[in-house]
């Protein structure tokens, strides 16, 4: 599974309320909840996103409270992936329990502009900027995580298990 998109660059510390805001918390539909993804600080990010296009940020991506709604929001916007140099830790756990692509790699974070055409293949650990032919290293997936990744998620993933095991 390798998604590949226009790179959005955000800086450290972006919390949960700035992912998603918390009045918007009420709302249940992904699709909607991806229209208000960013908007704290883009306000047309979310009309902008191309799907596959990839968030690359700095430290501690994911701060804050603990809501799934972030993670989901990214998804639903179209987002393919999300690269920091760290994440808050249940933001990571929560973006991979919904299937959203999530690789720490500072080399990117540094070498890469917005704007720039990326690359990443999450099952080698390889992020590649297109526009300058740079690549750079992430720890891959250890497998049980790449198969969550790769089923859509938790959900789908036990559903696919449960079946195979009728089987």
């Amino acid at each position: 599974m390798e998604v590949s998109g226009r790179v959005w660059k955000f800086g450290d510390n972006v919390d949960t309320d700035l992912i998603i805001p918390g009045h918007y918390l009420t709302i249940h539909d992904p699709e909607e909840l991806g229209k208000h993804c960013m908007e704290a600080l883009d306000p047309e990010f979310a009309s902008k996103v191309k799907p596959g296009d990839i968030v690359v940020a700095g430290h501690n991506f994911g701060c804050g409270s603990s809501r799934e709604h972030a993670p989901l929001s990214l998804k639903s916007c179209g987002l393919g992936a999300v690269v920091a140099v760290s994440f808050a830790r249940i933001f990571f756990r929560n973006a991979i329990n919904i299937g959203l692509l999530v690789l720490e790699c500072e080399e990117a974070y540094h070498r890469t502009n917005p704007g720039d055409e990326m690359l990443v293949q999450p099952e080698l650990g390889v992020i590649k900027n297109l526009t300058t032919g740079e690549e750079f290293r992430a720890a891959p997936y250890p497998p049980l995580v790449a198969g969550i990744v790769q089923a859509g998620g938790l959900v789908p993933y036990v559903q696919m298990r449960l079946k195979a095991q009728d089987r």
